[in-house]
């Protein structure tokens, strides 16, 4: 708004740019089913052991890995009206999860997990680290001040005037905008998956956004 005897001039300013994320948190499970609950529970044993193993060789640090889940439950033979006769077998699954920084790696660390025993891939979640996040938002907002300080220098001087000084400033909320992840729950066939291509994993970018809003003195 303008005014004559207190002129001000009310402009928003706002910025965005496109991050890559430089952290991954990974969900990698095993799930095993037999006749008892021990002869599951040691089969998956043998495989999340074997999974670690193979992490550990391909750099996985032991603070970059920790139990996400884990469960025993039993599996039941129903009748037609479903009622439960009896229990057919255990099932036990137990997943792990990678917090890592160092995102080259995720598809040699998925190809291992797969070739020793696991057979779900629970999530891929690509994220900005704090860090990141901040740096970034700090320099959004000097480029929506800048942006809104452009605009203001136009609409002065399209009236006559100049940018005289500033009233007020206030910083809007910041937008993060996470793309979809790769995917989510996907199961392998062991076996199947031993000697195949490489899987592609592919981070893409996340956008954040900064908005600002200023009155202007203009004389």
């Amino acid at each position: 708004n303008v005014t004559n005897s207190n002129s001000t001039l009310s402009v928003s300013g706002s910025a965005f740019t496109k991050v890559k994320p430089d952290r991954v948190v990974i969900s990698i499970g095993v799930e095993t089913t037999n006749k008892t609950a021990k002869a599951s529970l040691d089969a998956n044993s043998e495989s999340m052991n074997k999974i670690i193993i193979a992490l550990r060789n391909l750099g996985v640090k032991e603070n970059e890995t920790s139990t996400s889940s884990f469960t025993i439950s039993p599996n039941y033979n129903y009748t037609e009206s479903g009622t439960i006769l009896n229990i057919t077998g255990f099932t036990v699954t137990n997943s792990i999860q990678i917090d890592s920084s160092i995102l080259a790696n995720i598809s040699s660390w998925i190809d291992a997990a797969v070739a020793s025993g696991a057979n779900s891939i629970n999530s891929i979640d690509f994220r900005i680290s704090n860090k990141l996040l901040e740096d970034t938002k700090n320099m959004l907002i000097k480029d929506a001040i800048a942006n809104a300080e452009e605009k203001a220098d136009i609409v002065s001087s399209a009236l006559g005037l100049k940018v005289i000084g500033v009233k007020s400033i206030t910083v809007g909320e910041f937008d993060y905008i996470q793309p979809p992840q790769p995917f989510m729950e996907k199961r392998f066939d062991a076996a199947a998956g031993a000697g195949a291509a490489t899987t592609p994993i592919l981070a893409g970018e996340q956008e954040v956004s900064a908005s600002v809003s200023i009155v202007f003195l203009i004389g």
